[in-house]
């Protein structure tokens, strides 16, 4: 065998006396192959290219009685080469990895249905103690021609139609039980099941299922779920096969398949097509074993990767290759022109094709000279799934010699390359004259700085060179007087906001409009309150001389009425006062509220102007940058447009496209480097912003707290303001710092009738009484709101009024 490691065979059951199990294309009209022949031949020829294991597919279309033979004929014919049990290492458990193929050299495995695991261990246990009874079943006819309900034309437009969209999933009902127990006890790490989606057999962890699918299932899933396939395959084997309407055995493109790390890869063997070579070409090399290590990031769990990305694959350089064919030998026996064209197949960003081509040579099919300018792949995001393939074409487009060459497995220089036919079998003497150079890919403007550090000393030399050759023509290069013209960058200067105080909040026209109309307030209210101070005080007085008017001493300290009228009017004077304080605290504390509101509402307004500002200049910065990279691209464009190395239009267009996406990676990093800043500004302004509210709150506190000491203060100024005699005032004043405060308020105005009183006695003759009866009332109050007469200097009170 021939690179090829898995074999699909199609069983049958055989007719005549001996019913033989027959390989056929059923109801396709094709030749019948005895199994057992074609199990000998895979003895025979299984291990010859390599040691490698390789895999029976089984397409099961036989009754159970010739099942039976399918499996004897294994067990008889293949021996120990079939691998009928499990390795001790690797147990058919969930969780638990395939083994390596260097632990399976010279093993055959066989896929086929198994029955499920309770159900086999029971018919096999009756098969070995030969009670295993085979029913009669229908057996199927391979040489039966398919009845087609509908048209050619309807099936081909119905598959095509189905394969837009991704394939619902598939109820899975177990293994089918019409399977042999010993057939079924063969099968182990290639066991296949139905597909019912990735995140189930995520779930499951079965590495040894593996499930197939047609090319249309497998390109849907690949366009819907493309990174959950390549999970797939790291975990599981697939397998992909060509659809049904393929009935000209005509093959699709492999390369989108490995791409995503699909194991199985089927295509017709019949057919020598351009896919057919890529296939050949890729599994020969490795030493034609027909196995090939997939790259490390499709292979560990903890890496990502999508087959249709066009960035670059982390931990992974990309390549830059360039061939130059220069001649080829012995290409064709006629006098016919030739010539070569270049392609490379990868990922679809690598994939090149059509577009190199070198000159064709007229009349000369044996030593032609092309002699062609290099072909350039100048960026390969992933070599190690990219190949070149070359294609040698006479004038009549027949394709006269080809060779598939892995890029991963190419050396540098000049080389010859040796072709093949159409179906990839050697050709002893044409062979193509090339020149191929592999380097890593340099991106745009680091061309310099990456050959400076690949040869410093000849990047020195050159650099001196040309500075010796400008020094000869006179162009200083060096000094002061070089200046290289560079496009700088239009930058704002950082803005530079004024803090926002309490103090220069409160110099705004607003809060002054209304601390004036709050003072005007204030004072109303507190000419109000003079004014219903000096009404109560009259009234008092009034009724307080017309009780002491004709009355004795006696009378007056035994008279309850004087006492009850003296209780009635402190009671209320003291309520009158009550309720002036609590006007004035209200007010002050409704002024307070007002003047934080205001400041609150003030300071808000500056802060959002303060963010508006940084808001527009941030504006400015965007629409700058963004004017700045369109004018990048459309330079871009024109630099690619009117480059001269680039000859065809794929050739600038994949120029272009390179470049855009550098570009592209580019302006994205500008961007998140200024969104980044823009967010640093916005977040130290609001931190700013944040801390002149709190303070702005502390002085607003502070405020409160100052406004609840200078009421009392003021309240004590109006009460003293309103007695008449300015000794009783400092008096009053002095009570207040004893918290007395009803005693002053009605001392006040006691004490205003007894001197009136005294005066008009005192002109009698009578100051004697007079001294007495301000004693006696003075002993009178204090006794009745309980004071001690030692806390109240009598003698400096009646000095007063002697």
């Amino acid at each position: 065998m021939r690179m090829q490691i898995c074999v699909e065979l199609d069983c049958w059951d055989g007719k005549g006396e001996d019913e033989e199990p027959i390989i056929t294309h059923g109801m396709a009209m094709c030749t019948d192959i005895l199994f057992k022949d074609v199990i000998y031949a895979l003895r025979d020829t299984a291990f010859v290219t390599s040691d490698y294991p390789v895999i029976l597919s089984f397409e099961n279309h036989c009754c159970k009685a010739q099942q039976y033979k399918l499996a004897k004929y294994c067990d008889e014919i293949l021996g120990d080469l079939l691998l009928k049990e499990p390795l001790s290492e690797y147990p058919l458990e969930p969780g638990i990895p395939l083994p390596p193929p260097s632990a399976l050299k010279r093993k055959i495995l066989i896929k086929n249905k198994r029955l499920k695991p309770e159900v086999e261990k029971q018919e096999l246990e009756l098969f070995r103690q030969g009670q295993f009874v085979i029913e009669d079943e229908e057996k199927e006819d391979a040489s039966a021609v398919a009845i087609l309900d509908k048209k050619p034309e309807e099936i081909v437009a119905e598959a095509a139609s189905a394969g837009d969209d991704a394939p619902p999933p598939v109820a899975y009902t177990g293994s089918t039980t019409n399977v042999h127990p010993w057939l079924s006890s063969m099968v182990n790490y290639a066991q296949p099941i139905k597909f019912q989606g990735f995140e189930e057999a995520e779930k499951r962890n079965i590495h040894h299922n593996m499930s197939s699918f047609a090319e249309t299932t497998g390109m849907n899933y690949l366009k819907t779920q493309a990174i959950d396939f390549v999970n797939y395959n790291k975990r599981q084997m697939s397998r992909i096969y060509p659809k049904g309407t393929r009935a000209d055995s005509s093959n699709y493109m492999p390369q989108v398949f490995w791409n995503a790390g699909c194991q199985m890869v089927s295509l017709n063997f019949q057919t020598s097509d351009l896919p057919m070579q890529l296939n050949q070409g890729k599994f020969e090399y490795n030493g034609n074993c027909g196995y090939l290590l997939k790259p490390d990031f499709m292979r560990r769990a903890d890496r990502s990767f999508d087959p249709f990305a066009d960035a670059p694959v982390d931990g992974v350089i990309a390549a830059q290759c360039s061939v130059q064919v220069i001649a080829g030998q012995f290409l064709s026996d006629k006098k016919i022109g030739t010539y070569v064209e270049v392609d490379m197949y990868g990922l679809p960003s690598d994939t090149i094709r059509k577009e190199f081509r070198t000159r064709m040579v007229p009349a000369n099919g044996l030593n032609p000279v092309y002699n062609e300018e290099p072909f350039l792949f100048r960026k390969v995001v992933l070599p190690d799934l990219a190949v070149l393939r070359f294609g040698v074409y006479d004038e009549n487009g027949k394709l006269l010699g080809q060779r598939i060459l892995p890029l991963d497995g190419l050396q540098a220089g000049y080389r010859h390359i040796s072709l093949r036919t159409e179906a990839n079998f050697p050709m002893s003497l044409p062979m193509l004259f090339c020149n191929i150079e592999l380097k890593i890919y340099v991106p745009d403007g680091f061309e310099d700085f990456m050959a400076a550090l690949s040869d410093p000393r000849a990047f020195m030399g050159a650099a001196k060179e040309r500075t010796d050759n400008m020094k000869q023509m006179g162009i200083e290069e060096s000094g002061p007087d070089k200046q290289v013209k560079v496009e700088e960058k239009k930058e704002e200067p950082p803005l530079v906001f004024d803090p926002i105080t309490v103090e220069s909040l409160r110099q705004e026209k607003g809060f002054v409009k209304t601390g004036r109309k709050q003072q005007k307030e204030l004072e109303a209210m507190r000419k109000r309150h003079t004014k219903e101070k000096l009404a109560m005080q009259k009234q008092q007085c009034s009724a307080i001389e017309k009780m002491i008017k004709g009355k004795s001493k006696d009378q007056l300290s035994n008279d309850p009425a004087f006492r009850a009228v003296v209780a009635e009017q402190t009671l209320a004077w003291s309520e009158l006062a009550s309720r002036h304080r609590r006007e004035e605290w209200a007010g002050a504390k409704t002024r307070l509220d007002e003047q934080r509101e205001l400041l609150k509402r003030m300071m808000q307004q500056a802060q959002l102007a303060q963010m508006k500002q940084l808001e527009a200049k941030h504006e400015r910065e965007i629409k700058e940058m963004n004017a700045r990279q369109a004018k990048v691209s459309v330079e871009t464009s024109k630099e690619v447009a009117s480059d001269k190395t680039l000859k065809t239009k794929q050739e600038k267009d994949r120029r272009l496209r390179e470049k855009k996406q550098n570009n592209t990676k580019k302006f994205m990093d500008e961007r998140k480097t200024a969104t980044v800043k823009q967010n640093r500004e916005k977040d130290k302004l609001r931190q700013t912003h944040n801390k002149q509210m709190e303070e702005l709150s502390k002085d607003v506190d502070n405020v409160f707290a100052t406004h609840g000491v200078d009421g009392g203060r003021n309240t004590a100024s109006d009460v003293a303001h309103c007695c008449r005699n300015e000794k009783l005032s400092r008096n009053i004043l002095q009570y207040n710092a004893r918290n007395f405060t009803a005693v002053k308020f009605t001392t006040s105005v006691i004490m205003e009738s007894i001197r009136n009183a005294a005066e008009k006695k005192r002109g009698s003759g009578s100051a004697i009484l007079t001294q007495y009866i301000i004693r006696s009332k003075f002993r009178a109050l204090i006794e009745m709101y309980k004071l001690e007469e030692a806390d109240y200097e009598m003698s400096s009170k009646t000095e007063f009024f002697a």
